[in-house]
Formats: C-alpha cells, structure tokens, sequence
C-alpha cells in the first residue's frame, strides 16, 4: 500500500512562499506520475500541478509562473514550490500518485493560508 505523508503548509502573508512536501513509502517517486491538488473551502478539489515519470511538469494555469513542481528520486519525496502567493492559494493541499497500472493515492492533505 501506498502512503503519501505531506509536510510544509502553514500561514504566510500575501507575496510570501512555501515549499509543500510529499513523502511516499517505496521507490515510487520516479516510477508513480506525481501531483498535487488542492481543495478550498466550499470548492471541489482542483488540480495544481503534475510531474511525470520522464520529468514532463504541467501546470494549472492559475499557479503557472507561481509554483514549481520537483522530484528527488533519492528521497522518495515531491516538492511543491509556492511563490508569490495569493489569498486564493489558501486551501488543502494533497499529494497525488499515480501508478501506471492505474490504482491512485492520496495523502492527507496540509493546509496552507495565505492572509495578512
């Protein structure tokens, strides 16, 4: 079984940055395509970003320029990189993998808040 663990929300002020982690059990990291979505209050559940297995990166257009997702093989760990961050940011965010045999996973989700 899978487990995504996610690290690094918190609260920063509007312009500020944050750096969103997603630990995963296994080597999956450089097999798994890897995401991340975010869920604001009384919103569905969005997609923000996504890096394949060959290190394709695609982008949500709302965070394009913004926010930068990276991989460390080694480490078994996604990164999400968060910059220039806007009150509209504020959500869950939750790491996302899926195997190319289909099954996808969750983790729980950290909040972030973007306020002043």
């Amino acid at each position: 079984q899978v487990q995504l663990v996610e690290s690094g929300g918190g609260l920063v002020q509007p312009g500020g940055s944050l750096r969103l982690s997603c630990a995963a059990s296994g080597s999956i990291v450089s097999i798994y395509a890897m995401g991340w979505y975010r869920q604001a209050p009384g919103k569905q559940r969005e997609w923000v970003a996504s890096i394949t297995s060959g290190s394709t990166t695609n982008y949500a257009d709302s965070v394009k320029g913004r926010f930068t997702i990276s991989r460390d093989n080694a480490k078994n760990t996604v990164y999400l990189q968060m910059n220039s961050l806007k009150p509209e940011d504020t959500a869950v965010y939750y790491c996302h993998a899926l195997s190319p045999l289909g099954p996808r996973y969750w983790g729980q989700g950290t909040q972030v808040t973007v306020s002043s």
